[in-house]
């Protein structure tokens, strides 16, 4: 008697991508179908709903029509229709209830007489909802769901108006007066320059630093101008009687961004040495280095409540830090580039920081993330800048300005700038932008040894610059 066939002898039933389909069909049966072998009984409200919506959505062209009368009234009413112009969806039915006649005819499924009173004047069919229904695309019958992301509001896209030559290297820093009447400018060319903004005259010229000039901010309190620079000096310019009155010494290599204090009256200064420095402007101490950062303080902003002092840096964080302690109350990890520019909204209790990665805006008191800017500038972006009506705008190393609606994140505008005369291609970056006080004019400092100007351009209208905005797919994006 021969013995038990190995398991490997046994013929394998060569099985087609019909049958495995079926089987798989089977088995979810099996597991979800309340009755085997049963369809699952069919829930009567969405139905109800999906019929609905079909009748007045998908049909919209032939809703108000009436009930049909005979069936050669009926036929003729659809080649009545199908000749007029209807905005009903032919949607796909079982072959067999198509009608082959002119070919112009809407491909509807079995048709039922519609409800309604009949006037004799006017026949139509709709479609049934039977066994057909099945076969309807799902989209057709899905109801689309209105993006909740904000809608951007037009702008009128930016221009160049002017256009200041006098600086003999890079501009690398600017600050507008709070008064409006005039700005200044620090270079690599060690000198800190001061401009009427009104028509961009050169006022006066101070010396005193010995390597290029990266930071500048005036005191709205006080007739005092501050600037920070690559030869580790931080300085406290007199107004009055335009000379340096206090040097404020501590950091151990260049200072990269600086900060005036909006209620109290001190300095926030950060730098090369991965620390960010706070002093007291009258008595020159150092009240506190907030450190914690492991890599270059590229960027600082100061709020008058908590967290009161935010720095972003070269190792892609951005701190908030405690004041009162000296002590980091929380650490954004969200960029995966260096955080080189941030800017406070004026109004609004949220910011937003520039990575070479991605544009992001966070929420103020907490830092939470809110979104990202919805284009990506593919550079390092240099400097960043938002007024009150909302209007966003970014400096790249390449030359470009991108504008964005603050409240969608839409980018309304890409501008180049153009190098002037004499200079490099490559000597096209955006170092420094700031809005004057009005938020009506920007100014950007530039790598050709230029300050540019800009403005809205009154002549465009939504006609000659039409609004292409595209909400993204999901709300939250990382």
């Amino acid at each position: 008697m021969p013995g038990p066939t190995m398991e490997s002898e046994v013929p394998v039933e060569p099985q087609s991508i019909k049958k495995l389909s079926f089987k798989s069909l089977k088995r979810s049966l099996d597991l979800f179908s309340p009755l085997h072998g049963h369809f699952p009984p069919p829930d009567p409200q969405s139905k109800k709903i999906r019929t609905s919506y079909k009748l007045n959505v998908e049909y919209g062209g032939i809703k108000g029509s009436t009930a049909a009368q005979p069936s050669s009234n009926a036929k003729a009413a659809v080649q009545n229709q199908a000749s007029a112009p209807s905005n009903a969806l032919a949607l796909p039915g079982p072959e067999n209830t198509r009608d082959k006649g002119t070919g112009n005819e809407l491909a509807l499924g079995p048709s039922i007489p519609a409800k309604g009173p009949s006037d004799g004047k006017s026949n139509a069919v709709v479609p049934s909802h039977g066994s057909s229904e099945r076969n309807l695309s799902t989209a057709a019958i899905m109801e689309r769901i209105p993006s909740r992301w904000p809608r951007p509001i037009w702008r009128a896209p930016w221009k160049n108006y002017r256009v200041i030559s006098g600086h003999l290297g890079w501009v690398r820093s600017v600050a507008v007066d709070p008064s409006n009447t005039w700005f200044c400018t620090g270079s690599a060319d060690r000198t800190i320059k001061i401009w009427d903004l009104a028509s961009g005259r050169l006022k006066l010229t101070l010396t005193g630093h010995i390597e290029q000039v990266r930071g500048l901010a005036v005191s709205n309190k006080h007739t005092y101008m501050f600037s920070a620079g690559d030869d580790k000096l931080v300085k406290c310019w007199d107004l009055e009687q335009n000379k340096v009155i206090r040097s404020y010494h501590g950091h151990l290599s260049g200072v990269y961004c600086l900060a005036l204090h909006p209620t109290i009256d001190i300095l926030f200064t950060g730098g090369r040495d991965s620390v960010c420095r706070v002093w007291d402007i009258r008595s020159k101490m150092q009240i506190h280095a907030l450190s914690g950062h492991d890599n270059t303080v590229c960027s600082v902003f100061t709020r008058p409540m908590d967290p009161q002092v935010i720095t972003g840096s070269h190792d892609s964080t951005i701190k908030f830090w405690d004041l009162r302690y000296g002590k980091t109350m929380a650490t954004l990890t969200h960029h995966k580039k260096s955080v080189r520019a941030m800017a406070q909204h004026p109004s609004e209790d949220c910011f937003a920081s520039a990575s070479a990665d991605n544009i992001k805006k966070f929420s103020l008191p907490k830092g939470e993330f809110m979104h990202n800017m919805l284009s990506q500038q593919k550079t390092i972006v240099n400097a960043m800048a938002v007024n009150d009506d909302g209007v966003m705008v970014t400096g790249g190393d390449n030359g470009s300005m991108w504008f964005w609606d603050w409240k969608s994140g839409h980018n309304f505008q890409q501008a180049q700038t153009i190098v002037q005369p004499g200079s490099l291609d490559s000597e096209a970056g955006i170092y420094a932008l700031t809005y004057d006080a009005t938020g009506s004019r920007l100014i950007s400092c530039e790598a050709d040894k230029t300050i540019k100007m800009w403005k809205e351009d009154e002549n465009a209208t939504p006609e000659t610059h039409p609004l292409h905005f595209k909400p993204p797919k999901d709300i939250r994006r990382f």
